[in-house]
């Protein structure tokens, strides 16, 4: 367990304030119990929140949801490793799919937590990631890295099946940060209807029909990182 004098800095985001009040509860309760010398000093329910907060406060661990408002875990990451954010990013999710961990630990998560799990995981996971080592629940630890294999197997294969162009590799980018195609546009220095004909050419070259099929097949296959 944690063994300093000094209280850790906490911050958790989520949406839902009957989560986030649970949470108060639950570190209160180690830290008054002494197994993790924990403080929650704020809490947020959208990327804004977030990054005032830490460019304010730099909380030493901030506990994320991964369905925010207006937004998903993956876009926090994205933009707290944009902000040079230097603490650690414990992730708390309803989600268990593979593809939702896997992202979250490719955007930069130190750990991953089930929500219905937190109870019995939490202490174990805070303790873990403050040792700067990674924390995944038991159940799916064996499962993660069989999907990190066949992912960086598939690297190589994508290297040759599927050639984006340098602009195209631009907007996948951005799309996988979860940027509109607005956002996408005023990032490019483009117009919108120029991002619409980038994302139906890599629509085709990765045979997908979907946003959220084109990022999980991005990241799968290696052209981009979270």
């Amino acid at each position: 367990m944690i063994n300093d004098s000094k209280k850790l800095s906490v911050l958790l985001v989520d949406d839902e304030e009957r989560f986030r009040q649970g949470l108060r509860t639950l570190l209160n309760f180690y830290s008054i119990n002494s197994a993790l010398p924990v403080e929650v000093i704020g809490d947020a329910d959208s990327v804004e929140q977030v990054l005032k907060f830490t460019t304010q406060k730099c909380p030493d661990l901030i506990l994320l949801d991964m369905q925010l408002k207006g937004c998903d875990g993956i876009t926090v990451l994205a933009r707290l490793k944009e902000a040079a954010y230097t603490g650690k990013v414990l992730v708390l999710s309803a989600h268990q799919e593979d593809d939702w961990i896997f992202r979250a630990m490719q955007g930069g998560a130190a750990g991953y937590v089930f929500k219905n799990r937190v109870a019995t995981q939490l202490c174990e996971a805070i303790d873990t990631v403050t040792k700067s080592e990674i924390y995944l629940p038991s159940e799916v630890a064996s499962r993660f890295f069989r999907f990190f294999q066949a992912y960086s197997d598939s690297c190589v294969k994508a290297c040759h099946e599927v050639h984006l162009t340098e602009r195209e590799q631009e907007v996948l980018y951005w799309l996988t940060q979860g940027a509109s195609n607005e956002e996408i546009a005023k990032h490019l220095y483009v117009t919108v209807a120029t991002v619409k004909a980038h994302l139906t050419s890599i629509f085709e070259k990765l045979k997908v029909t979907s946003r959220t099929q084109a990022i999980v097949t991005a990241l799968k296959l290696g052209l981009v990182h979270a």
